[in-house]
């Protein structure tokens, strides 16, 4: 826990308020079953199980004799930024629906036969828009700097008079029609180096992928994606014998430089016409499986995927909201690098209004969806969370003694109302600690996991 010396004295009177309380149990106990939601909202009302032949009352709750007369629920929120808690657990419904694809999962119908699929681990990149502070290989920046990691200077502009700042958000804000565009052409350039038409390879495979958006230092978006050749009917049919990862990738290297995988922006004012494509920096690398000796396995990259699906643009310091004006950032603290593309969002925004370039400010520019995948990829999100919530359903049905019930013999009545979010300064760090240790739990059950698959591997 956060040491009593580092809190204020209201937080800290308000944090022996909560811990001295009498119902402080139940209040934790609450907080634990969000698993230490940062937000959460609140709700008030009751439930009622009756039995629907003979009227009886099997179970009656209400929230009245709830912590301050509320239920509290998790806020669900995917970014790390706001809520560490739930992150953790999108990003771990994000690592299963990428490894489902990857290794199989037999829970969700998805044969281990997928492993021998034809599967890279691609990651396209932005364009230039200007010179950049980095840190290369060899040598030093071109500032004459050899910057450190952690140097804030780095993915800021070399020369901000001449660096294209209209033209980075104007990418990222058409980086998902982009990226339409190059799946579109990757099944024609599949097609044509197996020597079929788009139509015939519709009868004989599908293209599958999963794929989230990052954003470098510099603010410009890029994509990493696991993509995957099937059979006909996805990840349960076995790809035509031509399937193969050196196809796949010669394919996604075409696909990505073709001229046809390009979105163009017309003329608009002082603006120029633009077209957009994809940056040089192209890294395609084929999926191994876990425990060859590969930097690419199945987990690494389930684990990648699912790092960054919490993430948004964050790390170049801009705000994890949008934003009303333009006065918010001097209150935040925006660095000089973002603030010029925040600010070029709110100009370009009266001149491209259908693209809302100043609703999307806070992910500069950025609208489309952060993380996605094709239909037949693997399980989804949702399968993932309702499944989740029946195992909690059963759990909780089991403890009331109603487990035994058939469900069409009960009837549930139900008032919920919404009561408000959030903690008191007090409740904030008991729930921060409270989800640190919930985390602390899951990682070592994870590590032990990963052990016990390690062997496995080695033994087979």
């Amino acid at each position: 826990m956060t040491s009593k010396a580092l809190l204020d004295p209201t937080t800290l009177g308000d944090l022996l308020r909560v811990a001295s309380a009498p119902d402080y149990t139940r209040w934790e106990d609450q907080v634990r079953r969000t698993g230490g939601c940062a937000d959460p909202i609140h709700l008030t009302g009751w439930v009622l199980h009756k039995d629907k032949t003979t009227g009886e009352t099997l179970h009656h709750y209400s929230t009245e004799t709830e912590p301050g007369g509320r239920l509290r629920l998790a806020c669900g929120n995917r970014r790390f930024s706001r809520c560490p808690a739930c992150a953790w657990t999108y990003a771990g419904d994000t690592y299963h629906l990428i490894r489902a694809g990857l290794a199989g999962d037999d829970r969700r119908d998805i044969p281990a036969t997928v492993r021998d699929h034809p599967r890279v681990f691609a990651t396209l990149t932005a364009p230039s828009f200007g010179p950049v502070h980095n840190r290369p290989d060899r040598g030093v920046c071109r500032c004459g700097t050899r910057h450190g990691a952690d140097d804030p200077a780095l993915g800021t502009a070399l020369d901000p008079k001449t660096y294209d700042y209209a033209g980075a958000v104007l990418f990222n804000n058409h980086a998902g029609q982009l990226w339409q565009r190059f799946t579109n052409r990757l099944r024609r350039e599949i097609a044509a180096r197996a020597g079929i038409t788009q139509r015939e390879l519709k009868e004989c495979a599908r293209l599958s992928y999963g794929k989230v958006a990052e954003f470098q230092k510099r603010g410009a978006v890029h994509f990493h994606a696991v993509i995957r050749l099937d059979g006909p009917d996805g990840p349960d049919a076995p790809p035509p014998a031509w399937a193969t990862v050196d196809l796949l990738t010669d394919a996604i290297r075409a696909a990505a430089t073709h001229s046809y995988t390009s979105v163009s922006v017309p003329a608009v004012a002082d603006q120029p016409a633009r077209t957009f494509r994809w940056g040089r920096q192209l890294d395609v690398r084929p999926v191994k499986a876990f425990g060859d000796g590969s930097d690419v396995t199945e987990q690494a990259v389930a684990s990648y995927v699912a790092k960054y699906a919490t993430k948004a643009a964050e790390n170049t310091g801009t705000l994890d909201r949008r934003i009303g004006e333009l006065s918010e950032l001097d209150r935040h603290g925006i660095p000089e690098h973002t603030r010029r593309l925040i600010e070029a969002c709110k100009l370009l925004d009266p001149l491209y209004p259908d693209r809302r370039l100043w609703a999307w400010a806070h992910m500069l520019g950025f609208r489309g969806h952060f993380s996605s995948k094709s239909r037949r990829y693997s399980t989804t999100l949702g399968a993932l969370r309702q499944a989740r919530a029946d195992y909690r359903a059963a759990q909780e049905q089991a403890a009331l003694g109603l487990d035994d019930q058939e469900p069409d013999t009960v009837l549930v009545l139900a008032d919920w109302q919404y009561a408000g979010h959030g903690h008191t300064p007090g409740e904030s760090v008991l729930a921060a600690t409270i989800a640190r240790d919930l985390q602390l739990s899951r990682e070592t059950a994870r590590e032990a996991l990963r052990d016990q698959l390690s062997q496995e591997g080695a033994l087979t």
